[in-house]
């Protein structure tokens, strides 16, 4: 009896008949538009015309504009901050929360909170709060301590920052909720054993904590690292890439190209590029960290 036969008298045809309309669904909204858009990445197009082939000239017109560099200089920026800050901040406030009894509860809710308020409604809100007058409202509590005032989201050194400040505020919460359910997940018996040895909160953190969480810190450091090279929200409308393009980025560029100049052709190859880019890198993480992951 062949492999073929086997398939067909098992349970083979009804798997792929459940399978069917995820099949369906996944390939009409997820690698159709992929397809379309390598199709669109080769052509010069409005959208309403017929599509004009022209090869590899909008990969030439993106390589070769001068704030393509700097688009991704600013992304490697903001993406160096946010991991530098935004990927400790949830892990030590989670260890911190864990060890809570009675209020847990109530700080998990607050950390959360942020998460649930809309991105837009969160980025406009802290636009408010960055105000760069001595009468806004970071500079006047600031300015209570005889600090400031600052320029915030107004001055090119500091407005990256201040992105990577709002957005690491904004979606810190969902980060620690998982390192939460994590934690509660945990071997008890590996903590009695260490309470028994005299290990200290640091040590029990080092080496009962952290090693359980191997697998879930790998993982949210690869998602974060995409998420980021991925902003567009807080430069679009908080910042709308300047001063002097210093927190325009990638996302932010494939926007321009399509919105603002109407090279669809030049947007779609950004973002492919992009893609390629964050399908290496992770082909690469996953294979680079292999061994600690199984371990």
């Amino acid at each position: 009896m062949t492999a073929v036969t086997r398939w067909l008298r098992g349970e083979g045809p009804s798997t792929l008949l459940l399978l069917l309309p995820l099949l369906l669904v996944f390939g009409l909204f997820a690698w159709f538009p992929i397809g379309r858009a390598a199709v669109m990445s080769l052509q010069e197009t409005n959208l309403v015309t017929e599509p004009t082939w022209v090869g590899l000239d909008n990969f030439e017109l993106v390589l070769g504009d001068p704030l393509f560099w700097t688009s991704v200089k600013n992304t490697a920026y903001f993406t160096g901050l946010a991991l530098l800050f935004g990927y400790p901040l949830p892990l030590l406030l989670a260890l911190v929360m864990s060890e809570l009894r009675r209020t847990k509860g109530l700080f998990s809710v607050l950390a959360y909170l942020p998460v649930v308020v809309p991105p837009v409604v969160t980025v406009l809100l802290w636009r408010f709060f960055y105000d760069a007058r001595a009468e806004g409202v970071f500079n006047t509590i600031l300015g209570w301590a005889g600090l400031g005032p600052f320029s915030w989201i107004q001055d090119a050194t500091t407005a990256m920052p201040s992105l990577v400040l709002q957005a690491t505020w904004a979606n810190a919460g969902g980060t620690v909720l998982i390192y939460l359910a994590a934690m509660a997940g945990h071997r008890a018996d590996l903590y009695d054993a260490a309470d028994v040895d005299g290990a200290g909160i640091l040590r029990k953190v080092w080496h009962v904590t952290l090693p359980q969480m191997r697998n879930i810190l790998l993982i949210t450091l690869i998602l974060q690292v995409i998420a980021t090279f991925q902003v567009f929200t807080e430069p679009y409308l908080m910042t709308g890439g300047g001063p002097g393009n210093s927190t325009t980025t990638v996302l932010l560029q494939i926007y321009n190209y399509a919105y603002r100049s109407g090279e669809y052709g030049a947007s779609t190859a950004l973002s492919v590029l992009l893609a390629a880019f964050l399908g290496v890198m992770s082909g690469l993480f996953f294979w680079a960290t292999r061994a600690w992951s199984t371990s």
